[in-house]
């Protein structure tokens, strides 16, 4: 049994509407000239980042800019990235402007800037010897909380999975978050990536208790603990009150607002807790499937919530209140169980994503390879509330097939 928690801040959190006129002031307080800004395509033609550069250009910053992220980035673009930089500038801060592979995309290159080497060499936990180069995140999705937390994924094409990278380091020196940005957001990239905050707040508050962690030493993800356990039901609560409106009134600011506020507080609550098996699958579901990941993460949800909840009986009350859930459909514990279930299957419907698994290209005879991989995933796997073992895996893949 582990007796004690942590919780690890995130650095300095900027947020509100406009907020992105403060970028400026806040590169001269870092004593920053040289930018290296890491973005896509879309970033760019959607007139985002030429909203970024008058602020820079305004105040005389030299910036290079690399805007070939791809989405679920893979190690060879980190790379191409990275030699990008050292060839181009030698940045005093590094910008992570775009959604979570942009983010992503560029707390590797920070590290690597800062260490050099590949980024393979820092897979798995706690692998970076010391902080990476100075980032500022400013997201334009409401969805993977990148830019509050400590992991970084891409995909290793060579082995068809999506490998993480986790340590506090990792963490951005500034997070800048303008809900304006996420207005021309479209309604599917709305949707995949505000159901995987959802994900990560329900996983990060449904997490094994702390305290029956099996590990040794410092790890990273700690369980369920009270602070990420009341990040994580806020989250849960702003996202479930505002994904359908945002997704369908693309310029509701209200509804962008608080989802970009739910994202950002499901980062925090994860990065603390860990997510579950949930992810645990997505990612070699993801090396399979052209489905982004938040599609994965939440078509999985409902199955594993399904698979876990006898485990978490005394959390499924205030996780059905965060949900808007009424009371009078929450009699015996199987109702709620199942009333949970429902829920997440409407807003998935809702807000037009699949629920199976042979809808995004999984055939059955890939099931026990997704289940072999997902096993050994050992820093959500032991997040996980229920034991997980390849027979009790393969039967909540079939049932999600």
């Amino acid at each position: 049994m582990r007796d004690t928690w942590s919780y690890f801040p995130s650095g300095k959190i900027i947020f509100g509407n406009g907020a992105i006129q403060q970028l400026g002031e806040l590169l001269k307080n870092m004593n920053a000239r040289n930018i290296f800004l890491i973005t896509d395509m879309g970033i760019v033609q959607s007139g985002i980042l030429r909203t970024v550069m008058n602020i820079l250009e305004k105040d005389n910053f030299l910036v290079k800019v690399f805007d070939g992220t791809t989405p679920e980035p893979p190690i060879s673009v980190a790379l191409e990235c990275y030699e990008f930089a050292k060839s181009e500038i030698n940045a005093d801060v590094i910008i992570g402007l775009g959604g979570g592979s942009s983010i992503d995309l560029a707390k590797v290159v920070a590290l690597l800037v800062a260490h050099g080497g590949r980024p393979q060499d820092y897979f798995g936990e706690n692998a970076i010897p010391s902080p990476i180069a100075p980032l500022i995140a400013i997201p334009t999705t409401a969805g993977t909380g990148s830019e509050v937390t400590s992991v970084a994924v891409l995909t290793d094409t060579e082995n068809n999975i999506k490998v993480g990278i986790s340590n506090n380091y990792l963490r951005p020196a500034v997070a800048l978050l303008d809900p304006e940005l996420t207005l021309n957001l479209p309604p599917y990239v709305t949707a995949c990536s505000g159901i995987d905050a959802l994900a990560h707040a329900i996983e990060a508050y449904l997490a094994k208790d702390f305290k029956y962690i099996q590990a040794e030493g410092d790890i990273l993800f700690q369980g369920s603990a009270p602070i990420s356990d009341t990040l994580a039901l806020q989250a849960i609560e702003l996202i479930s009150k505002n994904l359908i409106t945002a997704v369908q009134q693309g310029t509701n600011l209200e509804a962008r607002t608080n989802m970009l506020l739910g994202s950002l507080l499901a980062g925090l609550a994860f990065s603390n807790a860990g997510t579950a098996a949930a992810h645990a699958l997505a990612y070699p579901i993801g090396g399979l499937s052209k489905s982004p990941h938040g599609e994965v993460t939440g078509l999985l949800l409902p199955y594993v919530i399904d698979f876990n909840a006898r485990t978490s009986v005394e959390k499924l009350n205030k996780l059905s209140q965060a949900l808007q859930i009424p009371a009078s459909e929450l009699q015996a514990s199987s109702d709620k169980i199942q009333a949970v279930v429902a829920q997440i299957i409407d807003i998935l419907q809702q807000i037009g994503l699949p629920t199976r698994l042979n809808s995004i290209g999984i055939k059955r005879e890939q099931l026990l390879g997704i289940a072999e991989k997902a096993i050994q995933i050992e820093r959500l796997i032991r997040n996980n509330p229920r034991e997980a073992t390849l027979k009790s895996f393969i039967n909540l893949l079939e049932k999600a097939y």
